[in-house]
């Protein structure tokens, strides 16, 4: 169990949308316009509300970075911008005008930046948010359409509904058929994956730690989003609590003696090996700790949107090797291909590999 004074980290939470006066100003004038919602065609987003669909959307501000890469996988030129700026080596593995697209600031989550002016600013067509479904969000959505007059879509960010995320994409930005083609990949994948594990118990399959952070000592609580594909494939021992990011201790680490650690840190994964403290950790004795690639996006979480789709495939390789023969630079290369639009070439993807940045 995490220590007394671990207080899970969520990784989303609502915001405090206060309208500065200038953007009551602006609402008051927006007020005098026909309202954008006044449409005919609507979808049904997650959450179960009803959005007017743009009628030809080619702005569209993303509320968080889920949802950022989601609409850059699909449809990069809409992409208004991005909650933070990206950096140069992250953009070696994107289209360089779309990555240097300006930072917009985020409506959701922690250290959300963007107010209502921010946005009005930019005249989106549509706000799009990936995440959480949940009565907080739902509110927010619905506030921030009402205040704007902007079409604000809610798409599930769970894992295993990334397939029908990229089609509710697709009905919303009018790319249907580019939506299929990546829901597909979604779905061939985990039912490829899910299949070959399927007849293995949950209580025989590999012990997993999640070590995030330079001491490695924040992980994911059970069903946390940051931890939703470790606990696909095998058992979160730290999944007895539910929650979100949590801080431990090493002792209790010691514990739950992992039989293998995954890490984003790359500090930790150099130190860890010669650190007294993790010695007797099963992982750690067995050489089985793995530095997650993180280039440009992470392959676990961080954050966690459709960029866990190729860090499914490299999670099953590593806790099953004889299951999942398939060469990683290739599945590397195609689903940056067809998810980034740029194809790397081996050296970058010997790169990302080796989980560096």
């Amino acid at each position: 169990m995490p220590g007394a004074n671990a207080a899970p980290q969520k990784r989303y939470s609502a915001p405090m949308l206060t309208p500065t006066r200038r953007t009551l100003l602006a609402l008051t004038a927006a007020a005098l316009i026909p309202p954008r919602l006044a449409r005919g065609a609507t979808i049904t987003d997650a959450s179960g509300r009803a959005v007017p669909v743009p009628d030809n959307a080619t702005r569209v501000f993303p509320a968080g970075p889920p949802a950022a890469i989601l609409l850059y996988t699909l449809a990069p030129d809409l992409l208004l911008g991005w909650p933070r700026a990206n950096r140069p080596e992250e953009c070696a593995y994107m289209l360089p005008d779309i990555c240097a697209r300006p930072e917009v600031g985020r409506i959701t989550g922690r250290g959300n930046t963007a107010n209502l002016e921010v946005v009005l600013a930019l005249k989106p067509d549509l706000i799009l948010d990936v995440g959480s479904t949940s009565e907080t969000f739902v509110s927010l959505a619905a506030r921030v359409q009402e205040q704007t007059g902007i079409p604000y879509a809610l798409l599930d960010g769970r894992f295993d509904a990334i397939a029908a995320t990229y089609r509710k994409l697709g009905e919303l930005t009018g790319r249907r058929d580019e939506s299929e083609k990546l829901a597909r990949y979604a779905d061939d994948t985990l039912s490829t994956i899910m299949g070959r594990i399927s007849g293995m118990a949950a209580s025989t399959r590999p012990r997993v730690y999640y070590a995030r952070g330079p001491r490695g000592l924040v992980t994911g609580l059970g069903s946390s989003i940051n931890v939703e594909t470790i606990e696909m494939l095998a058992q979160n021992v730290a999944g007895g609590n539910k929650g979100g990011l949590a801080n431990v201790s090493v002792e209790q680490v010691l514990l739950w003696n992992p039989d293998v650690i995954v890490t984003i840190d790359r500090d930790f994964a150099a130190n860890v090996r010669n650190d007294p403290a993790w010695a007797s950790v099963a992982a750690v004795k067995a050489g089985r700790v793995h530095l997650s690639p993180k280039m440009p996006f992470g392959w676990v979480d961080f954050p966690p949107s459709v960029n866990r789709l190729i860090g499914l495939w490299w999670l099953a390789k590593i806790l099953y090797p004889d299951k999942f023969p398939e060469d990683m630079t290739k599945l590397t290369r195609d689903f940056y291909t067809l998810f980034y639009h740029r194809t790397p070439d081996d050296a970058q993807i010997a790169h990302v590999l080796e989980g560096r940045e």
